[in-house]
């Protein structure tokens, strides 16, 4: 027997439907715990993914191989259908094939088989539904960001930068100096514009880091990260600000329609004036000058 569940992440309804199995089941979604509601009423979901072994990949003569794509835990193949839709194969960083996922074009009809050992589906099972999620939420002015996300008097501050330059740790020197933060999320916070205002939200993804956690703040700033012998702040604007968020968030740049709605809200964001460099070391001095900087604009709002 199938069964059914339902989550909001980031004020969307999400419905996941696993169908009977041995294998995969509610347990694979542990992170997905404080993001579950009961049944809503009448309300039509962002998507549903319905998880379902017996799923075969679509024949060669109705699908063409668009991308190979490094994901930096694995590789993600990505087959335009014929009628408009996508299909996706999620490996491992061993190589191994996990997931198979097949989405209608505005990805709110998606199934996915998954495969390999518990410890792989999970991974499957996670990707797809983070990459369903980024792409059936662009058209409604939403950004999933690669980044780091603390949170300070009901605001929250965004971290980005190439892996390994020292989100992390700056969000760290936040919450170890600076009174009243939190930790909101690790790795892959949303965005969005609502009624007009920037947003920032938990979700069920978190890279390394176990922060699954169902909150929201308004942004307060998205602060690309740079390494520098010496901490300064740099205030971006316009077409600076744009280049510096965009590669942060996901998108398919071959698909237009998703891709140009990032770009859109990206634009939206820049000219809500909040996006920063931060040049700094690894220490106390670099959260100060940095805190001290992007909580200017929410202290005259106040």
């Amino acid at each position: 027997m199938a069964t059914t569940h339902h989550f909001r992440i980031a004020g969307f309804y999400v419905r996941i439907v696993f169908q009977a199995s041995k294998f995969n089941g509610i347990h694979q979604l542990e992170n997905f715990k404080p993001f579950a509601i009961d049944e809503p009423t009448d309300e039509k979901p962002l998507f549903q993914l319905t998880v379902d072994d017996t799923i075969l990949p679509i024949s060669k003569d109705q699908r063409r191989r668009i991308r190979d794509c490094d994901t930096g835990n694995g590789n993600t193949l990505v087959d335009k259908l014929d009628d408009g839709g996508y299909q996706f194969i999620m490996r491992d960083i061993e190589g191994y094939d996990c997931c198979l996922t097949i989405c209608n074009k505005d990805f709110s009809n998606c199934r996915c088989a998954l495969n390999g050992t518990d410890v792989m589906r999970r991974f499957g099972l996670n990707n797809a539904l983070m990459l369903i999620c980024s792409f059936a939420a662009s058209k409604y002015q939403t950004l999933f960001i690669h980044a780091s996300l603390v949170r300070h008097n009901g605001y929250g501050y965004a971290f980005i930068a190439q892996s390994g330059t020292g989100k992390s740790t700056q969000v760290s020197q936040w919450l170890r100096h600076i009174p009243g933060c939190d930790l909101m999320n690790d790795d892959n916070p949303i965005i969005r514009i609502i009624d007009g205002e920037p947003w920032i939200f938990g979700t069920p993804w978190s890279g390394k880091t176990p922060c699954y956690r169902n909150v929201k703040a308004r942004l307060g700033a998205v602060t690309r990260i740079d390494r520098a012998p010496a901490n300064s702040i740099d205030h971006l604007h316009g077409v600076e600000a744009f280049a510096n968020m965009l590669p942060s968030c996901s998108g398919m740049k071959w698909d237009n329609d998703i891709y140009n709605n990032v770009c859109d809200t990206v634009t939206k964001i820049a000219e809500y004036d909040r996006i920063f460099t931060l040049h700094c070391l690894p220490d106390e001095e670099a959260a100060r000058v940095c805190f001290e900087e992007v909580t200017k604009i929410e202290n005259q709002q106040r």
